[in-house]
């Protein structure tokens, strides 16, 4: 086998419909970054990271801003709010997070979210049950070549001229005043931390389902959440980027509509929606549960070309006497062994489960791979088989300290 040389920059991409604990995991590999830099969406995404004894969930600012040494970039792939962004900053400085705009920056080429947005997104959102955060319509308006890139927002000049309305002007320029400290050339500085081998982490939002081209449509986001949107959302070669980690959950969650082949309806799927507080970060609204989709994986794999896992929740599973891997799915009296994000055959498949037994340790205060119960690694293992990749990291719950690191070569 040949030896894998370790990376310098890693994406970090979601593997199902988001959620997976990224926020966590990008906290944890932050400590020994130069860099995390944000490629995709908007507020609709959220990550929850605990920081000594604090729950902090946070929407557009990257998960890095939690170490000192670390540079945060907000790419021009986001779609910006800038009330949001402001009331973040005044959030995380109240938890006595250092933020200047020395560790955190702003694309000059980011779109903005206005009003008009958000109103646009609440009377679309039932039909595919969206945020209503605007995310939409922003893309759509930067897309139509209607968009507000942000250093036309704290350009004074710019910004009177597009929106005439004195009203909405005066609310907007104490937004944009406070926003032009933080506005920089992200792109040139992407380039200049990866041609010198600065440790670096694209951090993804939402998950590949959630992709605008590759996800499960229209049940999607407005952006490319698979690997390609690092190099469009942040200015850089594709032969730059060095690894990909996938993370994913030990089970399934989806929030909202859309076809969800391994969803739990007994009483099994609420447990594991207790046990492991499965509400979304940003609306509250209650995830769907389901078992780990092999499928799903083997699909996340494929089309962000995936070289190590890590898995999270991995502690929620315990007590679960019996655990199901989806490794098919049945359509029309044929057995199906690859993802499809056709609709019409999605939802109407149904599942081919192996069983595997569980476990009753606790596992949340396990610190190394032996430690863990011969079940937990065989469900680890078979997991590994079926997609064809190694995990490298296992998270058993929401602290950095909780994370079991297995193979160390694929991180930095």
């Amino acid at each position: 086998m040949a030896k894998y040389s370790k990376p310098s920059n890693i994406a970090v991409i979601g593997m199902e419909w988001g959620d997976e604990g990224k926020g966590k995991i990008i906290d944890f590999l932050a400590e020994k970054a130069d860099v995390v830099a944000r490629f995709n969406g908007g507020n609709n995404a959220g990550h929850t990271i605990e920081v000594g004894g604090d729950k902090i969930v946070q929407h557009l600012i990257p998960s890095g801003i939690y170490h000192k040494n670390t540079l945060n970039l907000i790419g021009n792939g986001l779609v910006v709010d800038p009330r949001v962004f402001i009331n973040e900053i005044k959030n995380l400085k109240k938890h006595h997070i250092k933020i200047n705009h020395e560790n955190l920056i702003v694309s000059q080429n980011a779109h903005v979210i206005l009003p008009h947005h958000i109103e646009e997104d609440k009377k679309a959102g039932g039909k595919i049950g969206t945020t209503a955060r605007g995310i939409g319509p922003a893309y759509t308006d930067k897309a139509a070549r209607f968009g507000l890139k942000v250093y036309e927002f704290v350009d004074e000049t710019i910004f009177k001229k597009r929106f005439g309305n004195e009203e909405f002007y005066d609310v907007y320029k104490d937004y944009a005043e406070a926003i032009k400290p933080y506005v920089n050339d992200t792109s040139a500085i992407m380039n200049y931390a990866v041609n010198h081998n600065q440790k670096v982490i694209f951090e993804g939002a939402q998950g590949t389902l959630l992709d605008i081209d590759h996800g499960t449509y229209p049940f999607v986001s407005s952006s490319n959440s698979t690997v390609g949107g690092v190099c469009t959302g942040l200015g850089i070669a594709p032969k730059k980027v060095q690894s990909v980690l996938g993370v994913c959950k030990a089970y399934k969650t989806r929030v909202g509509h859309g076809p969800f082949p391994t969803e739990i309806t007994s009483g099994v799927g609420t447990k594991i929606q207790k046990l492991g507080k499965e509400f979304g970060a940003t609306t509250g609204r209650q995830r769907r549960i389901g078992w780990f989709d092999a499928l799903i994986g083997k699909y996340a794999v494929m089309i962000n070309g995936i070289d190590s896992i890590a898995i999270t929740k991995l502690d929620v599973l315990t007590t679960i006497k019996k655990l199901q891997i989806c490794v098919g799915y049945k359509y029309k009296g044929k057995t199906l062994k690859n993802f499809t994000t056709n609709m019409k055959v999605l939802q109407n498949c149904h599942p081919v489960y192996e069983e595997l037994d569980g476990w009753w340790d606790d596992l949340t205060k396990v610190r190394s791979y032996d430690k863990l119960p011969l079940n937990a690694k065989k469900y680890l293992r078979r997991i590994e088989q079926l997609l064809g990749v190694p995990i490298s990291i296992i998270s058993v719950g929401p602290k950095r300290e909780q994370t079991i690191i297995t193979r160390p070569e694929f991180l930095f």
